[in-house]
């Protein structure tokens, strides 16, 4: 036998369930045997999608305030080059190609929701210099963090959890990867519902051919309800969502949402019912402050940092439920753990050293205390207090990224970043570091959090998927420094290019700026914080309490605070998707035929998400070249939040699930 054996076809029976008692996983790519990872190949195109979707993602976080996961589109694109070129080993180096890849979409989240805050505060601080150093190096060494502070826990995330956590993106990369081994009518199904998927999104996302979100405004009881008492529901049709919720399943999609519901169906009428006892209790003239805002606005501004007090206590739970794991990986990165000298770690088990990773973690730290004393010009107490706030920060909360991706595949970094925000401006007011020199300090700090936490996310999901498929752990975590460093000097190049360009507050200049929401939401908190005042700890605190009862009701506070912070819309459809999992899974006693049921459903909810994700890509790149965000509208609406377009978006909706349906009730017992 060759030294590159025969490939199994498909994935082991227990990859994506919980082991029993002796039982063992052996990936794809068999632990004993040598295959080519880092080649000229997997390598140039690694670092030529890096740089290109990097610019991608960067313009449409900036544009649009979304940034789309770089990981699928890249698969995409390496199963699709593999095949055409027709590589030999394809699945071990596209593995390499989308690891190195996917650090831009990490990379640009990070940069994108801090950084050009930078540029809004100069408008007000003409004080403030900002420069492409200061946006490479911020993400830089960010991504160094999180790539480090990950890799100790990679073991506990990937192999010791393994079946207990969902990990949905990591999941419908590693199907897409799969295709380019199985070949045949899988590969032409991927293929099928990535075009449906994509296309479907892009119906209402560039076309406009219907409404992107469904809401009970379009009837006349639903409107005067969401006047009256701010009660309103809300769907977003994307396939891309339900899609997710199909692949984290029913358990967690109805804790997600279920959180969801507490903050729009409680939180949000409770306010304004406050209100309108106090507007009673007032007398005549006295008027609810809440009547005139909609439920949206309630939610942004008063149950929104509920949420975030929730996930900075089930980011504290999840800390102290894994001191054990958190002091195991010190143990081993002291050398104190057990030896296990003769023992040595099969390839697909084979992280960097431990002292290798310890010494980069002291070479970064001492970059970041450089890069603060002088590139931000602060004294040399206040460096060393940022410093330390990175450094705490970002470990302890790479576990809750971690987590959060393996759970519901969205990183909640926006509100981890919030939090850092508000912790390390309090911090640092205290040793005197206040006005525009204070702003700039807090949005460095959380802008190589920020990107630490991103970074963390997004990594986990390629060892996870190497885990899978069985490269070697030391080469992804390796060449993934490359793959950042590549992608900080694009994001720092695009950011500063786009400044010139567009601008990101509203000038003679610049009269049509690019939105970046999330960075004017940091610049907007980070002004009233260094003067001492704008922070409501006791919303926060609400937040933090919520978390603490759902944990003693043994339900994961992380899913449920999650559900409390991203917007309904988004959280719905994920019940959808996890009801028709559960559905294919008991729709008949034959438990073969139900379990290819809910295999073919994966494939279809991966090609779902993977079309939405290439399709965005091609819309960004569209918007970019064309420079006009309407370049495809068809313009049949003048009013998308009108009930005409919400109605169709229904039956396309409906269509797109029968479909779903039609097609995963085609498999067959020996799928």
């Amino acid at each position: 036998m060759s030294e590159h054996e025969q490939t199994a076809k498909s994935l082991p029976e227990n990859a994506y369930r919980e082991l029993k008692e002796g039982e063992e996983y052996k990936p794809v790519l068999p632990a004993n045997q040598k295959f080519p990872e880092v080649t000229t190949w997997s390598l140039g195109m690694g670092l030529l999608m890096a740089v290109i979707f990097s610019a991608a993602a960067a313009y449409s976080g900036l544009k649009i305030g979304q940034v789309f996961e770089a990981a699928i589109p890249i698969s995409i694109i390496a199963v699709g080059a593999s095949a055409a070129l027709r590589k030999k080993h394809a699945l071990s180096q596209n593995v390499i190609i989308q690891s190195i890849g996917a650090s831009s979409g990490v990379i640009v989240a990070g940069a994108v929701f801090t950084i050009p805050g930078l540029y809004i505060l100069q408008a007000k601080y003409p004080e403030i210099e900002v420069d492409f150093w200061q946006i490479f190096f911020s993400s830089l060494l960010g991504g160094f963090l999180g790539i480090l502070f990950l890799i100790p826990f990679r073991k506990y995330f990937v192999k010791d959890m393994h079946g207990k956590l969902p990990f949905p993106e990591a999941t419908a990369t590693t199907e897409i990867l799969m295709t380019g081994e199985k070949g045949g009518s899988q590969a032409k199904l991927l293929v099928l519902s990535g075009i449906i998927g994509g296309l479907f999104d892009f119906c209402f996302s560039a076309f406009k051919l219907w409404s992107e979100e469904i809401t009970t405004r379009i009837i006349p009881a639903g409107e005067m309800l969401a006047m009256k008492a701010k009660m309103v529901f809300k769907l977003n049709v994307s396939a891309l969502i339900f899609s997710f919720g199909y692949l984290i399943g029913l358990r967690y999609a109805l804790i997600i949402a279920s959180g969801s519901l507490l903050s729009w169906f409680v939180l949000i009428p409770l306010v304004n019912e406050i209100g309108n006892i106090v507007a009673a209790a007032g007398g005549e003239g006295a008027v609810n402050p809440f009547a005139a805002m909609s439920a949206e606005e309630i939610f942004k501004l008063y149950v929104r940092p509920i949420g975030i007090g929730a996930i900075a206590m089930a980011g504290i739970i999840g800390i102290i439920k894994s001191s054990g794991v958190i002091g195991s990986a010190f143990k081993l990165a002291a050398g104190v753990g057990k030896k296990t000298a003769q023992e040595k770690p099969v390839r697909t088990q084979t992280d960097l050293k431990m002292t290798f990773v310890m010494l980069l973690i002291f070479f970064t730290l001492i970059a970041i205390f450089l890069f603060l004393m002088f590139g931000v010009k602060i004294t040399l107490l206040q460096a060393i207090v940022a410093l330390v706030t990175v450094f705490v920060v970002s470990f302890l909360f790479t576990t809750v990224a971690a987590n959060a991706i393996a759970i519901v595949g969205s990183n909640p970094v926006s509100g981890m970043t919030l939090m850092t925000l508000i912790l390390s401006s309090v911090i640092l007011v205290s040793v005197g570091l206040k006005g525009w020199q204070g702003m700039v300090s807090a949005l460095i700090i959380g802008g190589i959090v920020c990107t630490a936490l991103s970074m963390a996310g997004g990594f986990v999901t390629d060892l996870k998927v190497g885990y899978w498929l069985g490269t070697t752990p030391a080469k992804q975590q390796t060449y993934k420094f490359l793959g950042t460093l590549v992608s900080a000097a694009t994001v720092g190049a695009v950011i500063f290019i786009l400044n010139k360009a567009y601008g990101f507050v509203q000038t003679p200049e610049h009269p049509d700026p690019m939105v970046a929401p999330q960075a004017n939401a940091m610049a907007a908190i980070i002004q009233p914080l260094m003067s001492g005042t704008g922070v409501s700890w006791v919303l926060l605190g609400i937040g933090a309490i919520i978390s603490i009862i759902v944990n003693w009701l043994k339900i994961s506070p992380l899913a449920f605070a999650l559900g409390m912070f991203i917007p309904l819309q988004l959280n719905t459809p994920l019940v959808i998707g996890g009801l028709l999992n559960n559905w294919f899974s008991k729709s008949t006693k034959n438990e073969k035929l139900a379990n290819a049921r809910v295999q073919r459903g994966i494939l279809i909810s991966s090609g779902f998400i993977a079309g939405a994700a290439l399709f965005g890509v091609i819309g960004a790149f569209i918007i970019f070249f064309s420079n006009d965000g309407n370049f495809l509208n068809f313009n049949i609406w003048t009013d998308m939040h009108s009930a005409g377009p919400q109605i169709v978006a229904i039956l396309a909706f409906l269509a797109l699930l029968g479909y779903f349906a039609w097609e995963a009730f085609k498999a067959k017992e020996n799928d």
